[in-house]
């Protein structure tokens, strides 16, 4: 629910409407270039939404990337536990006859990176994209327990 209303953003929402998640952007209509770049890039990087759960086997990323196709993501491990997803969401071609009344679907580069432990077996990952869900899967590397061996105490 929008608490402040858009006389800055320059879009109309009403403060009743409890669905709606406008959140006033001070820095939004800044003629800065760079500020605006930067609230755009991290925007979507937030909503490159990442769970990652560890089996016994494997460490597994799923990742939400709606209307992402697979060739528009890029899986890469980078200094042997670095684990990075980037990609980009091309923004909607614009018709000067179109009238939009809300845009909430957002676009532009993202980037996650993931430091994975000593345990995960690098180059063996996977990556596989079905219904706009990018998973990978790391295997992991069996940890060999030390061999104890009981002393027996004299005395």
């Amino acid at each position: 629910m929008s608490i402040v209303p858009s006389l800055f953003s320059g879009r109309r929402s009403s403060i009743f409407d409890p669905f709606s998640l406008d959140l006033w952007d001070p820095f939004r209509d800044f003629p800065i270039s760079s500020s605006s770049d930067v609230s755009r890039e991290t925007s979507t990087l937030v909503n490159a939404r990442v769970d990652w759960k560890e089996t016994p086997e494997a460490h597994v990323f799923k990742a939400d990337l709606p209307g992402i196709k697979k060739e528009e993501v890029k899986v890469e491990v980078e200094d042997g536990n670095i684990l990075q997803i980037t990609g980009e969401r091309n923004v909607e071609k614009e018709d000067k006859n179109d009238k939009w009344h809300r845009v909430e679907r957002s676009s532009g580069k993202f980037t996650r990176r993931f430091r994975l432990p000593e345990n995960a077996k690098m180059d063996h990952v996977k990556a596989a994209m079905e219904n706009g869900v990018l998973t990978i899967t790391v295997p992991k590397e069996e940890v060999k327990k030390p061999d104890v061996k009981s002393i027996e105490i004299s005395g």
